[in-house]
């Protein structure tokens, strides 16, 4: 009897592990995303800086470039809540012995990826 106990406690404990270690996989993207948006608004800077000093005045694509990187930041912000709801739903579902597999984040995280790649494109083909 304590030889199943045990295997269903190790059962138990690779779930949960598994749950956490998706979590963390989720904030790892999310502090990826925010680390890149705050690259690309420094980045911005730089570029005002430099076109203040070589010609006196800024380029516009410069705001939009700065807009990007406060958007990816949030984007991260966004990932990371999202995971703590999917994680915490998951641990529920794990201690009630009932598991009902969700892609809502993965389909929110794409669709919001999708769309902010059309639009990048979309400027990128504008300022070409």
């Amino acid at each position: 009897m304590t030889d199943k106990n045990n295997k269903n406690s190790i059962d138990r404990s690779r779930e949960h592990l598994a749950n956490e270690r998706t979590f963390l996989a989720w904030i790892r993207t999310s502090i990826a995303l925010m680390g890149f948006g705050f690259v690309i608004v420094k980045f911005a800077l730089f570029l005002k800086q430099l076109s203040l000093l070589i010609e006196g005045s800024t380029l516009p694509s410069q705001v939009y470039s700065a807009l990007v990187g406060v958007i990816m930041v949030a984007v991260g912000v966004v990932v990371a809540l999202f995971a703590f709801i999917q994680y915490k739903i998951n641990n529920k579902h794990l201690q009630d012995n009932y598991f009902a597999p969700r892609s809502t984040l993965s389909l929110i995280i794409t669709f919001i990826m999708i769309v902010g790649g059309i639009i990048l494109i979309i400027y990128l083909l504008t300022t070409i």
